[in-house]
């Protein structure tokens, strides 16, 4: 068999493996199938050259430049992604396995392509909250800005998903314009080092955005500087080594660490045996056990249930792991393939050693059970096994010891303030999930757990259908837990692009802020022209671009008459008597409605033009009431532009009603969808 060179890819070349490499061998067979490893590479070359050539490239293109990059990414990797399947059956992953890493991977970069297109600016800048006013008159005031660190983000990630665990990462540290040097686990860095070919042959990201290193990252960490990022996935004392480096506390270098859970799962005290609740929970327990053959950050480690329910629990359990069949991932037949080695194996065989010390197995026996596969060889499986403990008040080691992989122990408890107390033993936790159909366990796991857990899950009868899943990170949810977990926040959607910003606050003038957000802010400089601006192209209007309309008195009739059309006779309209009592209104007052109908009667432009559609209004208030015989106007200004696809864009206005007296009435943002070409023009 034709042992394979994993290349690192430093400073735009391919590198081979020297002679202190490492070997990596098949999960299915045991046989030697690669090397990696370089000691000479040149790591002050690697991060120079992200410093210097990947991050101005990246710098240079605003969110949904990147966004796109991220785009296209996700198409190439689509179209090549069964070279991709076909490798990674060596790690022993399945069919279904390759489904949550490969094809999960890739849809997470579709996500944060569409989040950047869609919540942020197509700018370098983005604009975290509102503007704060600092001065009486609002000539001073304060915004938050982000801004992407001018370093580099080192991704160190974990064995069990070489793909999606790389691509989880790249996508927010592209989209904040942060170049990336990735370092998978040597197990399986030959399946991260086809996808990075992919991604590096297809020509879509600039130089030096991508970088990545298999084998040793050596002293990398001793190198970096307070503009740099560190994202770790892995084992607990791995992530106390690197945080503890003198380089990342001296320089404050920002340190996300996913690592150690001792994920829970609690049948709520409502899903008795037959309920859709009590199935649910056992389908979910066992999918989390076999998937990735429980090598997942996210698996049920601890199983509570009723001690009512806990023997028809464990039958049924029972049941379901009998009918799983172990063996060779590439055949169809297979629902649990290999751990990812036999080192691995070994690892699992003594920590399940630890919770059998005060648990007893009572399913699955490593040391016999059938494989299926006629090449399965020297392979690195083991059967699902499942331990029940009848004493978790005291089993210290199964709520500190995590098993990375088939293995979970099941539990009862006395209520669900017992349930809860356990759970939390975990010491945090990536995620916990609660099956129920009680709105009201679900609050109480809410108040009493979530303090422990990155992420609750609840799933009942009437969301099972639509549901993802215990185990499945999304890209618009964050991924972490606190204490044990690491204590960071991946993911999360545009949450996880800001780990990769810095946060800055800017004072000014309305002028200064506009300039710098490219957001029209009130009290800023207006301008005017002599044309309607519903007469002109998303291009053609300017930030700040201002329509004064003329006046419209508000009559006593027009109020009625809105009453009667609309079917809005709310006494405040038209009982003065009443209004009077109100001690909000002076008397009888003008509906708001109508207000924005007479207003957008004051600025809109009635003739076929490039604005297309009104698609909504933000941040409506109504500051005074307007009575009959009270006069509005409108001011109506460009306050910011976003494109939206090759044909048009989305145009936000400030919009300010105000009375004869020049005082403010309403206010509110209107969205338009304006052309980029005049329709009498196309």
């Amino acid at each position: 068999m034709t042992v394979q060179e994993i290349c690192s890819f430093s400073a735009g070349k391919w590198i081979g493996c020297d002679d202190e490499a490492r070997q990596i061998f098949s999960a299915i067979t045991g046989d030697l199938i690669a090397r990696a490893g370089n000691s000479t590479l040149d790591i002050d070359a690697m991060l120079d050259f992200a410093r210097t050539v990947g991050g101005p490239s990246l710098w240079a293109m605003t969110f949904h430049d990147r966004a796109r990059l991220i785009k296209a990414i996700a198409l190439v990797l689509t179209e090549k992604k069964q070279a991709l399947y076909d490798i990674s059956f060596s790690t022993g992953a399945t069919q279904k396995d390759h489904l949550i890493d490969i094809d999960g991977g890739i849809g997470t970069l579709f996500a944060f392509a569409s989040m950047g297109r869609r919540e942020m600016p197509d700018d370098q800048i983005y604009l975290d909250g509102s503007v704060e006013r600092l001065s009486r008159n609002g000539t001073f005031l304060g915004q938050h800005v982000c801004t992407p660190l001018q370093g580099v983000a080192v991704h160190i990630n974990a064995f069990n998903f070489p793909v999606w665990g790389m691509l989880e990462k790249l996508a927010p540290t592209l989209l904040a314009g942060v170049p990336a040097i990735v370092k998978p686990a040597t197990a399986t860095c030959h399946v991260t080092e086809l996808c990075v070919r992919i991604i590096i042959e297809s020509g879509i990201l600039p130089k030096g955005a991508l970088q990545l290193v298999c084998g040793s990252i050596g002293d990398t960490i001793s190198r970096l500087t307070s503009q740099d990022v560190v994202s770790f996935t892995g084992s607990a004392s791995t992530a106390i080594h690197l945080r503890s480096q003198p380089q990342l506390i001296e320089n404050s270098i920002r340190f996300i660490a996913e690592q150690d859970s001792l994920n829970a799962s609690i049948l709520g005290p409502d899903a008795a045996p037959g309920s859709p609740e009590f199935d649910l929970f056992a389908k979910e327990v066992k999918r989390e056990m076999i998937t990735k053959a429980g090598q997942k950050c996210t698996a049920i480690r601890r199983i509570f249930v009723p001690q009512a329910h806990l023997n028809p629990m464990i039958e049924i359990l029972k049941t379901q792991l009998t009918s799983t069949s172990i063996g060779d991932p590439r055949l169809t037949e297979t629902d649990m393939g290999a751990l990812v080695s036999n080192v691995q194996k070994r690892n699992v065989l003594e920590k399940a050693s630890m919770i059998g010390r005060q648990a007893e197995r009572i399913f699955g026996d490593p040391d016999n059970f059938d494989v299926i596969g006629t090449e399965v060889g020297n392979g690195a499986f083991v059967p699902p096994m499942l331990f029940y403990c009848p004493d978790p008040d005291t089993a210290e080691n199964v709520h500190d010891t995590e098993v990375f992989g088939p293995v979970s122990t099941i539990m009862a408890y006395r209520n669900m303030d017992h349930a809860i107390e356990l759970a939390n033993r975990g010491q945090g936790s990536l995620v916990a999930s609660v099956i129920t159909n009680d709105a009201e366990v679900a609050r109480q796991a809410v108040l009493s757990a979530g303090a422990f857990h990155g992420r609750l899950y609840f799933n009942n009868r009437k969301s099972m259908q639509e549901s993802t899943g215990h185990g499945s990170p999304m890209p618009q949810m964050l991924h972490g837990g606190p204490g044990r977990a690491g204590g960071g926040e991946e993911l999360g959607g545009i949450r996880g692009v800001m780990h990769y910003m810095q946060r800055t606050a800017v004072q000014g003038s309305p002028d200064i802020l506009t300039r710098i957000s490219k957001k029209w802010v009130p009290g800023a400089e207006q301008s005017s022209e002599p044309d309607h601006p519903f007469t002109r192209t998303f291009g053609m209007l300017e930030i700040g671009e201002t329509l004064k309309t003329k006046s419209r008195k508000i009559s006593t009739e027009d109020i009625e008459h809105f009453a009667h059309f609309t079917g809005d006779t709310f006494y405040a309209h038209m009982d003065d008597a009443a209004a009077r009592r109100n001690p909000f209104f002076p008397g009888r007052v003008a509906h708001g409605y109508l207000l924005l109908s007479f207003a957008a009667g004051l600025f809109v432009q009635p003739d076929e033009g490039p604005v297309l559609a009104n698609t909504g209004l933000d941040k409506l208030r109504f500051m005074m009431p307007v009575q009959a015989g009270d006069s509005i106007k409108v001011c109506l200004t460009v306050k910011h532009k976003t494109p939206r696809n090759e044909s048009y864009g989305e145009v936000r206005w400030h919009v300010s009603i105000s009375n004869q007296d020049d005082a403010l009435v309403a206010e509110y943002e209107l969205l338009t969808m304006n052309a980029y070409q005049c329709p009498a023009s196309i």
